[in-house]
Parts: C-alpha cells; structure tokens; sequence
C-alpha cells in the first residue's frame, strides 16, 4: 500500500487579511508606557532659570559675532567668485567661445549674489 505523505499548514491571518496589526498591537503595548515615561519625566524635571537684569546680549553676542562672520566670509567668497569669472568671461569672449562665455556669466551672477548677500541680510534686519 501507498501512503501518502501531505504537509499540514496553519493559516494565522484571520479572514484573509495581513498580519500587520498583531505586529502593531504588540508594538503599541511597548510604545504607549514609553511615551508617557517620557511625558512625565519631562514634566517633572524641568528647571527655572532667572537671569540677571543686564539682558541677553551676554549669551548672544557670541552668535552675533558668528554669524557677522560667517557673512563676511561669504562676502569675500563672492568678491573672489565674481572676479575670477569676470577674467573667464573676458577670455572666452576674447575667443568667441560661446560655451565659456555662458558658465562664466553663471559664475558672475553667483558671485554677485555672494557678495551682495551681506547687503541683503542687512537690510532685512538680520
């Protein structure tokens, strides 16, 4: 006689559907009582810090000095930019290299854009 060898199968979706949210059931079991942790501990540990009467300009004027800095840097980048593609721009034109003459009015316009930048900050009140 032959027997005959079939693999049973359990099927764990129900009605046909994913599995997906016995994943995020359990998921939300963990997340829940971690995010009111956080909340609370949040809550409790916070601090009040009372400031002398003379300001803020003691804790900003580091970054005001960063940041007149770092627009000054870009400032001189732009001149820098602005003139070498001037010069590139005279010589393709002195060349009649249609292609050159086009990067290098690009490389003007970002020039001018980089040196006037800190122009621009200025008059918005930056």
């Amino acid at each position: 006689m032959k027997t005959e060898k079939t693999a049973v199968t359990t099927n764990n979706k129900r009605n046909g559907g994913s599995n997906m949210k016995g994943f995020f059931g359990g998921m939300k079991k963990k997340l829940v009582p971690a995010l009111c942790g956080m909340g609370m501990m949040m809550s409790q540990m916070t601090t009040t810090c009372f400031a002398a009467g003379t300001g803020t300009s003691a804790v900003t004027q580091p970054l005001d000095n960063l940041k007149t800095l770092v627009i000054a840097v870009i400032g001189a980048v732009g001149v820098i930019i602005l003139a070498k593609n001037v010069m590139e721009f005279a010589q393709a034109y002195q060349q009649q290299d249609s292609s050159t003459m086009n990067s290098a009015l690009k490389g003007i316009v970002a020039g001018v854009m980089m040196a006037g930048i800190s122009t621009v900050l200025t008059f918005l009140g930056f």
